[in-house]
């Protein structure tokens, strides 16, 4: 369970979200400029120009809070567990794509860091890439390195921004569909922000609706995005 207390502003931009996701899976869904990235890096403790003031932001996962009081909305890097996928991959150009997915692991000896780095590649269908460079890669192929590297550590907490942008619809339908079967195994709370509705609609997901900064509506897929339903199934209609 994840929890959340955020008032932070950017410039005019103000955000202001306080709420529970009960749910192992929560699809963020909102149009652009809603607040969904800058909702994710806060969590993540990325951007800290966001930075609020002790007493305005709080996160807690299962009950452990990985706020520090002290310093707002810097994350604890000893507790925070987390892993972010954003829009770009953004890969270390100069390491080959097992060295990307290796970057974050720990703890392992060698054979131990190959079988998973092996592992997570083969989740994401990458397999074949692992020889490669970042600028040999097309932009799908980054993405599903960069979701491979986020995932290898086994993180408690899975931020996901936009992430299939580069795919086609059935390759994000099938990735999609893996991703939450594997996720849903090693009991990962995860987050994915997205304008699209059939990314919350096919993995029947609790959807966080926001709107300006605010948190509009909070519950299952079916609820919450029925209007949005709708509109889609009449846009197929009309095709």
């Amino acid at each position: 369970m994840l929890e959340l207390a955020l008032d932070a502003r950017r410039g005019s931009f103000h955000l202001q979200v306080e709420c529970r996701f009960a749910s192992q899976w929560t699809v963020v869904f909102g149009p652009s400029g809603a607040g969904k990235s800058t909702l994710l890096r806060l969590l993540a403790g990325l951007d800290l120009s966001q930075r609020a003031g002790p007493g305005q932001a709080r996160i807690a996962l299962d009950g452990r809070l990985l706020t520090d009081s002290v310093r707002g909305l810097w994350l604890q890097p000893g507790r925070r567990q987390t892993s972010m996928v954003a829009q770009q991959p953004a890969l270390f150009p100069h390491l080959s794509v097992a060295a990307n997915v290796a970057f974050g692991l720990a703890g392992l000896d060698r054979a131990g860091r190959s079988a998973r780095i092996e592992e997570m590649l083969d989740l994401v269908d990458a397999k074949s890439l692992i020889g490669r460079r970042p600028q040999d890669l097309s932009g799908g192929e980054a993405q599903r390195v960069a979701l491979a590297r986020a995932l290898a550590p086994l993180p408690r907490l899975l931020l996901l921004d936009e992430p299939f942008s580069a795919l086609d619809g059935a390759a994000s339908d099938a990735l999609l569909a893996r991703l939450q079967i594997w996720l849903t195994d090693h009991r990962v709370q995860t987050v994915l922000a997205t304008h699209d509705a059939t990314d919350a609609l096919a993995t029947a997901a609790e959807v966080a609706l926001l709107r300006e900064g605010r948190l509009a509506a909070l519950g299952p897929a079916a609820e919450v995005l029925a209007a949005e339903r709708e509109r889609l199934l009449k846009r197929l209609g009309n095709n």
